[in-house]
């Protein structure tokens, strides 16, 4: 799984260090290699909500989250490639891994039948 961290935003919420185009063409470059399996942008981060559940089992929800950084999950995508050596690959094309941006590579769990 590539995780999109963007780490600004312009002033409609998307990654400022790229655009639509970048992101249009490496979902096409992906797709027409034949290794994507799903992915997803996600809304802005207004839209977040976070639950807590304490030991006690009560449930506190809030409105974020709102970290103090500015790096934030914009998306993945998951892709089946034969070893984390193509991966790191297809993570260093992805718009996301531009400028302040960083992609998180990390394996699906498999945990049998």
């Amino acid at each position: 799984m590539l995780l999109i961290n963007a780490g600004s935003a312009d002033a409609d919420g998307g990654a400022a260090e790229c655009t639509v185009e970048d992101w249009m063409a490496y979902d096409k470059e992906v797709k027409d290699a034949g290794i994507f399996v799903s992915g997803e942008s996600l809304a802005d981060l207004v839209t977040a909500t976070t639950v807590r559940v304490a030991a006690d089992g009560k449930r506190s929800v809030t409105d974020g989250p709102f970290a103090e950084t500015r790096e934030v999950l914009g998306g993945f995508y998951v892709i089946d490639v034969p070893d984390l050596d193509v991966a790191l690959d297809w993570a260093a094309r992805c718009p996301g891994a531009l400028g302040t941006g960083n992609i998180v590579v990390r394996p699906i769990a498999d945990f049998g039948d």
